[in-house]
């Protein structure tokens, strides 16, 4: 797949470029909110058209699924992508935003792309190769206790408050940072040691980031300790949980 995740990357980057370019922009504007909002979903409009663009020139028969396009095509083959995961922190000036292509073949993620522009970092992975963050080898946190442990954390539903404060008195820290791909990808690195999402995820959010998790050394599972990744998911219907093996159980039991 060298020759996949190099255009993956470089597809990344022209949406990026895009994306960095509203930034600039948005940045420059005093507009009230319905101006900001429609500057930023013409970022996240073009950026995917640029990565569309870039995907087709070199796979014109791919299938293609688009956050803002749906899918396009059909086959063995389909790009997933997200030209913008982190919406709310963008349009806030919060740096911490991401672009995300996963290629899955024959339903199995097989290629993960995760690219934060304002910090000039590319993290990816194949499915028979390493997890690598700007071309070197990254792993999964390796650190003894769960009490040592800053989870990305977010849940809902039934006992909300209870679960979260059980989870809470086991590790050291949580946090929600608002781009999912990009804190999936933070696991693989060791920057969170585990990521917990209850639901609210879509299948561009996980499809390149759970790779990339995977690769590196987590155990990746839906909340029901399932297989993470189904092509059938709806939109938004998805519980995903990133950990070391050797705590993800754990961390299962407590969030449940």
């Amino acid at each position: 797949m060298s020759v996949e995740i190099e255009a993956a990357v470089e597809a990344a980057r022209a949406g990026a470029a895009v994306l960095l370019r509203y930034w600039e922009q948005l940045g420059k504007e005093d507009a009230d909110i319905k101006s900001r909002n429609d500057w930023v979903s013409r970022a996240d409009r073009e950026s995917e058209l640029a990565i569309i663009a870039s995907l087709r020139d070199r796979f014109p028969d791919d299938a293609i699924l688009g956050e803002e396009g749906g899918l396009t095509g059909q086959g063995e083959r389909t790009w997933i992508v997200d030209p913008l995961d982190g919406t709310i922190n963008y349009a806030n000036g919060i740096p911490y935003f991401c672009v995300s292509i996963g290629l899955a073949v024959d339903g199995t993620p097989a290629v993960g792309v995760i690219h934060d522009p304002s910090r000039h970092e590319t993290f990816g992975a194949t499915v028979s190769g390493s997890a690598t963050l700007e071309g070197r080898q990254i792993a999964a946190s390796d650190k003894d206790k769960l009490s040592d442990y800053v989870v990305h954390l977010a849940l809902g539903g039934r006992r909300i408050a209870t679960r979260i404060r059980q989870t809470r008195k086991q590790i050291r820290v949580s946090r929600n940072m608002g781009a999912a791909a990009l804190a999936i990808a933070y696991v693989a690195a060791g920057r969170f040691d585990a990521f917990v999402q209850e639901g609210g995820l879509s299948t561009w959010d996980i499809a390149a980031a759970g790779l990339i998790a995977e690769r590196a050394g987590a155990q990746v599972t839906a909340m029901d300790g399932g297989p993470w990744f189904d092509l059938g998911h709806g939109t938004r219907s998805i519980g995903l949980i990133a950990a070391p093996p050797a705590h993800h159980g754990t961390l299962l039991e407590l969030v449940r």
